[in-house]
């Protein structure tokens, strides 16, 4: 972490989208101060890996501008199943000043990288069942992908102070806008055009969690090969709008067919979150992400799954002006869930 100022803003930079949040963060209170996305060519960040900082840079820069945000400070978060690793362990209980110095040795256990590779943090969750041990939560991030998106940031005249996890940022989206009920097990769903993020809370507390790579680019791919059409055509089918010699009702079934792959691999996270917990039940998916807005995905997810499904209302907790454009909010807000949790971070929290 660096120094900061208090204002932050929050940027979720995604592969098909850059989002930006700043809040007004008040006694028991939130405020929406700016909001606004930015869409992004399909080649210049694949697969979580930027290929052209340059237009990345630029597109931040534009984004910024066009918001009128002010504020420097950033918080940014990075995912991915080969370089973002998240463990809960046991160790036996001692102060956060003495697992402070001792965590590379305990994460070395853990980590399948090597320990200089990485940037460790860790969160003590609390006692955990067996005497004399704790919880704790130990997250290692590699380097170079800090590095590359903290780059692209500094670049366009920001000053990145917290890099945080996008499944983490999930959870703090949902610890403001969502009832925590204890013993419930609540599914943060998070799909983006080339990740899903999930974050499993148990009582408001993160139990499983696991980055996928695979997401709507899968729809929008299966929809240029079936209809032979470009890529802003089969974007504009996944939204429900019409493109002409292509019916509504074999795009539905181009769909139906693609997304299987995507319930399946969330199907098959849950397998293990119940083979690892002794089988207990999933309770609700909160669904956020650009394949939460693809029709009758959400219902298609539920049935699959066998587990109620709600669109994720980031906003929900926060207070709008009027002076934002209401209907606009309530049709992009399930793409600004991960925004909203980095944009209610502060320098020093956990």
């Amino acid at each position: 972490m660096l120094f900061g100022a208090k204002d932050i803003i929050g940027l979720d930079i995604g592969s098909k989208h850059i989002k930006v949040v700043q809040l007004k963060v008040g006694q028991g209170s939130h405020r929406l101060e700016r909001l606004g996305i930015a869409t992004l060519q399909p080649e210049l960040i694949v697969d979580g890996s930027i290929l052209d900082s340059t237009r990345v840079v630029e597109a931040i820069k534009e984004l910024v501008s066009n918001t009128g945000i002010k504020a420097k400070d950033v918080t940014l978060a990075v995912s991915g199943h080969s370089s973002v690793i998240i463990k809960r362990v046991s160790l036996p209980q001692m102060t956060a000043e003495e697992l402070d110095e001792q965590i590379r040795f305990e994460a070395e256990q853990y980590i399948p990288f090597d320990i200089e590779d990485v940037s460790l943090d860790f969160q003590i969750l609390g006692p955990a069942e067996e005497e004399n041990m704790m919880d704790v939560l130990i997250v290692a991030v590699k380097k170079d992908k800090i590095s590359e998106y903290v780059t692209v940031v500094k670049e366009a005249g920001l000053n990145p102070v917290i890099v945080d996890v996008d499944a983490f940022a999930l959870e703090n989206m949902f610890e403001l806008n969502y009832e925590v009920k204890e013993g419930e097990n609540i599914a943060l769903v998070n799909i983006g055009a080339s990740m899903i993020n999930i974050n499993i809370l148990k009582g408001g507390i993160s139990v499983f969690t696991r980055d996928s790579s695979l997401g709507g680019n899968l729809l929008t791919e299966a929809l240029q090969r079936e209809f032979t059409i470009s890529y802003a055509n089969a974007e504009k089918l996944k939204q429900e709008e019409n493109v002409e010699g292509v019916s509504p009702e074999d795009v539905k079934s181009v769909l139906n067919t693609a997304a299987e792959d995507i319930i399946t691999e969330i199907s098959r996270s849950f397998d293990y979150f119940r083979d690892t917990t002794n089988y207990e039940n999933i309770n609700q998916i909160i669904l956020s992400g650009g394949v939460a807005l693809t029709k009758n995905f959400a219902q298609t997810l539920s049935e699959r799954v066998g587990i109620p499904v709600t669109i994720a209302e980031p906003l929900k907790n926060i207070t709008v002006p009027e002076s934002f454009d209401q209907e606009y909010l309530m049709k992009v807000s399930p793409l600004m869930s991960v925004a909203v949790g980095l944009a209610m971070r502060r320098v020093g929290d956990k």
